[in-house]
C-alpha cells in the first residue's frame, strides 16, 4: 500500500492521479473533508481506502504502519500563509509530520514529504536548501522550516529513504478549493473571464510594477519530481522544487491574456497588511536536484499556462 496524507488537496490528488496511472491502486488516501469540494479533486481517483486525519493520527499512534507500506507521501498540512494560529499551525504541520516520520523509520518506509520555499522569507540570503539562506516570516513558514531542522538531525543515521521537497510556486489542475490560497495564475484565469483584466500589484521593494519575480511551476512537474524519488529510494535529503527560473508576473498575466486571446493587466494598490511578509522574488536553486539525478525539463511557463487552461475551461470551450 501506498499511503498520501493530504490526498483531497491540490497536490496530493494530482499525485494520486500520476499514481492511478502507473497502475497503482492500493492507496490509502488521508484528508480532512471539512471543507467538502474537495471531493472534485478525487471523484475521478482509484484508492483503496479514505480515512480521516484524526482517525488515522490515532491508528498509527497506536499501532504504527503496517509492513506492508511501500512508501508514504506526506502532502498534508494548512498552507494558509496568513494562519497566524501559532499552536495550531505547530500541531497540524510539525507534530503531526514528526509522528509520521517517526512510524516511517520505525518500519523502514519511504518518507517523501512537502516542505515549501517560504522557509527562505524575503528571499534576500539567497535560495540555496542550506541553514545560511532560511529566514521564515510566517508561521506557515516556520512551520515547515522546524521540520526540515529537525529531519535534517535524523538524515545522517535514517535507514529509509527520507526526502523533503520545497515546492516554489506551484499552479495547475485541481486547486480550485484553494480559494484566496490558489495560485497567482488560477486567479488570473478567473479575472480574464470575468472583468477581461489580470490584476497585479503595484511595484514594491525597489520592483516596477509587476515585475515582482517568483518561480512558478507546474503541478505536473512536482508531482514528477516526487515519483522520481519514489523510484531511486538511494536519494535522501532536503531539495527545491521549481524550475530555476523567476518569472515577473506580468510574463504570468501576458501568457494568460495570449491563451484567452483578450484581456490586459490592471495594477491595484500593494496591500498594507502584506508589507515586510511578501516574497518579491524567488528563484530555486535546483543543483541539488540535478546532482541527484533528475534531468526531466521544466514546463515554460507559456507551455504551463496553456496546458492548464486547456483543461480549466475545456467546458467553456465547449460551450462556445
Amino acid at each position: 500500500m501506498i499511503i498520501v496524507t493530504g490526498g483531497a488537496g491540490f497536490i496530493g490528488s494530482n499525485l494520486i492521479k500520476a499514481l492511478n496511472q502507473r497502475g497503482e491502486r492500493d492507496i490509502l488516501l488521508v484528508d480532512n473533508l471539512t471543507n467538502g469540494r474537495k471531493m472534485h479533486n478525487i471523484a475521478d481517483l482509484d484508492i483503496a481506502d479514505y480515512w480521516d486525519k484524526d482517525a488515522f493520527i490515532g491508528h498509527m499512534d497506536k499501532i504504527g504502519l503496517a509492513a506492508s507500506v511501500r512508501a508514504v507521501f506526506h502532502q498534508g498540512a494548512c498552507s494558509a500563509t496568513t494562519e497566524w494560529d501559532g499552536r495550531y499551525i505547530m500541531a497540524n504541520n510539525y507534530e503531526y509530520s514528526k509522528r509520521l516520520l517517526g512510524a516511517c523509520l520505525a518500519r523502514r518506509i519511504p518518507f517523501l514529504y512537502a516542505s515549501s520555499a517560504s522557509v527562505y522569507g524575503t528571499g534576500q540570503q539567497g535560495f540555496d536548501a542550506g541553514r545560511g539562506c532560511e529566514r521564515p516570516i510566517n508561521m506557515y513558514a516556520y512551520s515547515k522550516f522546524q521540520f526540515d531542522q529537525y529531519v535534517r538531525r535524523i538524515l545522517p543515521t535514517a535507514q529509509s529513504p527520507l526526502a523533503g521537497f520545497r515546492y516554489f510556486n506551484v499552479y495547475g489542475p485541481r486547486e480550485q478549493h484553494k480559494d484566496g490560497m490558489a495560485s497567482t495564475v488560477f486567479h488570473f484565469n478567473r479575472q480574464l473571464i470575468e472583468h477581461g483584466a489580470a490584476r497585479l500589484f503595484e511595484g514594491c521593494d525597489g520592483y516596477a510594477d509587476g515585475e515582482q519575480r517568483r518561480d512558478f511551476i507546474h503541478v505536473e512537474d512536482v508531482v514528477a519530481v516526487n515519483l522520481w524519488f519514489f523510484d531511486h529510494p538511494e536519494h535522501s535529503g532536503i531539495f527545491n522544487v521549481g524550475t530555476g527560473q523567476a518569472e515577473s508576473f506580468n510574463a504570468v498575466a501576458k501568457a494568460a491574456i495570449a491563451w484567452h486571446g483578450r484581456g490586459h493587466i490592471e495594477y491595484i494598490p500593494f496591500p498594507d497588511h502584506l508589507k515586510g511578509a511578501y516574497q518579491s522574488f524567488t528563484e530555486a536553486d535546483i543543483r541539488g536536484l540535478r546532482q541527484a539525478g533528475y534531468g526531466k525539463p521544466f514546463l515554460s511557463i507559456e507551455q504551463g499556462i496553456n496546458r492548464y487552461f486547456d483543461g480549466l475551461n475545456a467546458h467553456r470551450q465547449g460551450q462556445a
